[in-house]
């Protein structure tokens, strides 16, 4: 089983972390993923694109099917723009539960639908505010779980 990392060219948020990871030692190129490049590290699989990362579907299921590995786990990294205009430091399942199945999403996804949250996310969260906290990014950036992805209809959840 493979976990994969899904960065976009298009956002700064995106690409900076996937450039971090990339800039450790062990990876190599992967396999293409129709127009997508990717990398391998161990079971971790890096793709870069340079799309909308809301408007790519399916990728575990197109990845097992181009490769024959199984995939675990898809995380996105992503930005991420509150209603409240407030700096943060997100962690989230992606999905708009709060939309009605007949409603267009404005920025992608599918709604009525959530993803089932990664069990490991509250551990994220935890690292995410010991590792703001020791770069002195608090207060000014809150570190905070989302109760979902996309919307913001939902209130975000405190740990």
């Amino acid at each position: 089983m493979v976990t994969l990392v899904v960065a976009t060219t298009i956002d700064p948020a995106s690409i900076g972390p996937a450039s971090a990871l990339l800039s450790m030692p062990g990876w190599y190129p992967g396999p293409l993923l129709q127009d997508m490049s990717s990398f391998m590290n161990r079971a971790v699989r890096l793709l870069k694109h340079d799309k909308s990362i809301v408007r790519e579907d399916h990728l575990d299921k197109r990845w097992e099917e181009a490769t024959g590995e199984v995939v675990d786990e898809v995380i996105f990294l992503s930005k991420h723009t509150a209603a409240s205009n407030r700096p943060a430091l997100t962690v989230h399942s992606i999905g708009m539960p709060h939309l009605r199945q007949d409603k267009v999403p404005p920025a992608g996804g599918k709604p009525g639908w959530a993803a089932p949250p990664n069990p490991r996310i509250g551990p994220w969260l935890w690292l995410l505010k010991a590792i703001a906290e020791s770069h002195n990014l608090t207060p000014e950036f809150e570190a905070v779980q989302k109760s979902t992805g996309r919307g913001g209809m939902l209130p975000k959840t405190l740990l």
